[in-house]
């Protein structure tokens, strides 16, 4: 295998991860879930640190790597308002924020121009918060935490989620009214 596909394998390999994660999620095996959905973290480090720092950065790592994310974090919200842990609410808000960047992508690459998919510092934020409010569920389910914990980490990423979609709108429809037609 050629290095600079490695980050692209460990993108590949954390979509594979997902599976086992929802499998464990539904079956309530929290421990074993936190474990891997640790290493598919640390693993989206790992690609974005050799992407950048050997400049093994591709199109195909720049479409897989947001998207393992995506699949990995979707899912866990998914599996985790199924088995209770989290509300139905939020799950949509999460996925009609997506659904807006998708459709207004797709909008300014046909009709307008071509996009820099680079993500803007509002939507890494919400990403971290995601990730942030499925590890404190996670281990609210292993370890005795304060209730108010988990409903704060709720409120923060549904206010990360909402304000990350935004920015994406207005930036994006700044863009449009500059780009001349």
């Amino acid at each position: 295998m050629n290095l600079r596909q490695l980050p692209n394998t460990i993108s590949i390999f954390r979509v594979v991860l997902v599976f086992p994660i929802i499998y464990l999620l539904l079956n309530h095996q929290y421990q074993q879930t936190l474990v891997l959905f640790v290493i598919a973290g640390v693993s989206d480090g790992v690609d974005g640190f050799l992407a950048k720092h050997y400049g093994w950065q591709t199109w195909l790592g720049g479409v897989l790597d947001p998207l393992a994310d995506k699949f990995l974090l979707v899912s866990c919200f998914i599996a985790l308002a199924w088995v209770g842990l989290l509300s139905w609410w939020l799950v949509a808000l999460v996925m009609v924020r997506d659904v807006v960047i998708i459709a207004g992508a797709t909008y300014y690459y046909f009709r307008v121009d071509r996009i820099d998919a680079q993500p803007t510092f509002l939507s890494k934020f919400n990403t971290v918060s995601q990730i942030g409010l499925v590890i404190v569920v996670i281990l609210s389910e292993i370890v005795s935490m304060p209730s108010w914990l988990v409903t704060t980490m709720i409120v923060f990423v549904a206010l990360t989620t909402v304000s990350s979609g935004l920015d994406y709108v207005v930036a994006w429809s700044r863009r449009v009214q500059k780009h001349p037609h």
